[in-house]
């Protein structure tokens, strides 16, 4: 004998809805968060040019621009 599942046969205006929590608004970031963003980026991109601009190419200020980059597009996406 096979179970054949109850089916309720209310119809749906009586059955309870799923209501989705209520989102709270975020709250915009500050006018200062834009600057740390902007100059992440730029004294990242600056580290790497004058790096090859002195001759003297170093792995190590190329790898310091490059991080700096990257934590500029971090900061980046959580930009509101």
């Amino acid at each position: 004998m096979r179970y054949i599942p109850h089916v309720s046969q209310e119809p749906q205006a009586k059955r309870s809805r799923y209501t989705p929590p209520s989102s709270r608004k975020a709250l915009p970031s500050p006018r200062w968060y834009v600057g740390i963003v902007l100059g992440c980026f730029v004294v990242g991109v600056a580290i790497i040019i004058g790096n090859y601009v002195s001759g003297d190419a170093n792995n190590l200020l190329l790898i310091i621009g490059l991080i700096l980059i990257l934590v500029g597009f971090l900061l980046a996406m959580r930009l509101r």
